[in-house]
């Protein structure tokens, strides 16, 4: 019946081209910041006469971002490697599939050979074979303008049918919003010829059109196109890419004076997922087993033409600093494995002793405020005196005053035989209370600050860093080796790159304060910091998807291959002998204090059992 009223309803509006006013393209130009050092200089670079300078006194001097400088990442030995392919990042080989041999693998041999492709994992489970991989490939192959009409509910072209995304929905659905700020580079824009007949209003309402700059961007779209992206494999290898629920920090400690520092990270973590339902329920991760570090940074001055020159421009500088934050950052919590979180300075002085003298103190901040100005005491202030016994007193209670009532009341309750009707007008409020305070004391307002001022003045060790949801391991660690291979998945503009940071346990024992020498006859102990990059895909164009979700195949495959027990014995032994040397002649001063501390109180015990007991065989005797 309502058929009529159709022409009466307004249609939308139909594309008509561009919009108007779009600001101008944001440049894409990668940071290429390559210092370089070779094996045999490897000694630090200081003045002949003067001792080299130590790496944490170094870092612990950068104050602000912009004071860093090319002298620490030469103090760190950083080296990095640009363009490395897949048998550069893996550490072994071997666990690099064939993939030029599953592409030529028809539907029915990919079913038939997939059990074969199929590795054991650490987890118990065996990985995604080839059948996994040629879907995956088929469904990163679409077009964006085909995922763009399916996520946008647009009827396909005539002729076709709609594209089943499948995985790959998601990951579409996040790359259509980046589109409304990136041109989309898979697309070239070719001139109209004349008499070229109109475009299909459905055609221009898919075809991505860009409507703002790249800075414009929020930072969330970014990092949920990295992790929709990683999800693709990294789900079926057992793993998650999630945000850490504790802020990540680089935390870095001097020996002598015992002085610890940090840096803060804005990456995530991927963790492998648990494979029991009360450890999901609890959320309950264990690793990490990589980082993604997806920055927002735009800025970035062109480069030379050369693809191997170094650019020392401050924002090159910084940007590589932020990745090996990063990858120290999860070098360092894979290193947690088996070691229980000790505070910083727990039982040093200042986390004991009261401050300035042990004076009581006064009111600070706000606290001021709450003062009166007839009296100096704090109301609700702990150290304020206790109420003498005529302040305790309650104040006689007001004599009530007759209430007035007007004259439309009267002859209402006149005419009604019910008396006096209820007014409507809402009553006025009472001038003198008896339960509020006296006159000229302020009420304390119930706000954070009091709790804030409150905590300043308890005396305490900082708070626990660390995840106490989290377990702590070095997944896919390589056995017998001195160092930790981590992987951080790096992200800028529309691009992924992955990185590879070779981090040595000397390393991480000196920045922790840990290790006995830095320094080897004028050369770092620890040799070099190696950084290895592999070119930059642009997840718009579908070859570029294609490469980096091999190279993200290959790194799960290493990181999650099962660990023979072979293997797992040296991996443990090496992990003993490295706590041994870095045991009782590494503790740092405050750790030394908190164990002399201890000693003294299992001390003082004993000697109250010892005479506890001369006192119960006096009185037998």
């Amino acid at each position: 019946m309502f058929g009529n009223f159709a022409h009466l309803i307004p249609l939308a509006p139909a594309a008509q081209g561009p919009p108007k006013d779009v600001p101008p393209p944001t440049p894409v130009n990668f940071p290429r910041f390559l210092p370089q050092v070779q094996d045999d200089q490897q000694k630090v670079p200081e003045a002949a006469d003067e001792s080299p300078k130590s790496v944490v006194n170094l870092l612990q001097g950068i104050v602000r971002p912009a004071q860093l400088a090319i002298a620490h990442f030469e103090a760190l030995g950083v080296h990095v490697v640009p363009n490395a392919t897949a048998a550069d990042l893996i550490p072994d080989p071997s666990y690099i599939p064939d993939f030029a041999a599953w592409d030529e693998l028809s539907s029915d041999a990919a079913h038939e050979a997939n059990e074969g492709t199929r590795l054991p994992l650490v987890s118990g489970n065996r990985s995604p074979g080839c059948n996994t991989y040629l879907e995956r490939k088929r469904e990163l192959l679409f077009p964006n303008e085909t995922g763009y009409r399916t996520v946008r509910r647009l009827q396909p072209p005539k002729g076709q049918s709609h594209a089943r995304l499948g995985n790959c929905y998601e990951f579409f659905r996040q790359l259509d919003m980046l589109s409304n700020y990136w041109d989309d580079t898979s697309v070239t824009e070719q001139p109209a010829a004349e008499g070229e007949e109109e475009e299909d209003k459905d055609a221009l309402a898919a075809k991505p059109r860009r409507t703002g700059a790249g800075t414009q961007m929020p930072p969330d779209f970014r990092q949920q196109m990295v992790q929709t992206f990683l999800k693709l494999v990294a789900y079926d290898f057992g793993c998650n890419t999630a945000p850490a629920r504790a802020e990540p920090r680089l935390h870095i400690t001097s020996r002598n004076p015992a002085r610890s520092s940090y840096f803060s990270s804005g990456c995530t973590f991927m963790y492998k997922t648990p494979t029991t339902r009360e450890e999901a329920r609890a959320g309950i991760v264990e690793g990490p087993v990589a980082a993604v570090s997806a920055r927002h940074s735009t800025g970035f001055p062109p480069a030379s033409e050369d693809p191997n020159e170094s650019c020392t421009d401050p924002d090159h500088v910084f940007d590589l600093g932020r990745e090996l934050v990063a990858a120290l950052v999860t070098a360092q919590h894979r290193a947690r494995e088996g070691r229980t979180e000790t505070r910083i300075g727990e039982g040093a002085w200042w986390c004991t002793k009261p401050r300035w003298g042990g004076g009581p103190g006064g009111p600070i901040g706000r606290e001021i405020e709450q003062q009166t100005s007839g009296d100096d005491t704090l109301v609700g202030d702990k150290d304020a005196p206790p109420p003498t016994a005529e302040a305790a007193a309650p104040a006689p209670a007001p004599v009530e005053k007759p209430s007035r009532v007007s004259l439309s009341a009267r002859l209402a309750s006149r005419a009604s035989p019910f008396g006096p009707l209820p007014s409507t007008r809402l009553p006025e409020r009472e001038k003198d209370s008896s339960s509020g305070p006296a006159k000229g004391v302020k009420r304390l307002k119930k706000s954070g600050n009091m709790a804030m001022y409150d905590n300043y003045r308890m005396v305490r060790p900082p708070s626990l860093t660390w995840d106490k949801k989290a377990k702590y391991a070095s997944i896919g660690r390589a056995a017998g080796v001195d160092y930790d291979d981590v992987f951080v998945v790096s992200c800028l503009y529309h691009h992924i790159s992955i990185v590879r940071v070779r981090v040595p346990d000397q390393l991480m024992a000196v920045l922790e304060g840990r290790a006995e020498r830095e320094f080897e006859s004028g050369k770092r102990s620890w040799g070099k910091l190696e950084v290895r990059r592999s070119e930059w895909f642009d997840l718009f164009k579908p070859e570029d998807r294609v490469e980096a979700m091999k190279l993200v195949w290959c790194m799960m495959n290493w990181l999650m291959r099962a660990v023979p027990k072979k293997d797992e014995e040296k991996k443990d032994e090496a992990n003993q002998s490295q706590e041994k040397k870095s045991g009782a002649t590494d503790e740092t001063p405050a750790a030394a204090t908190a164990a002399g501390s201890q000693n003294t109180v299992e001390q003082v015990k004993g000697e109250a059992k010892q005479a506890e007991s001369v006192d119960v065989k006096m009185e037998n005797a």
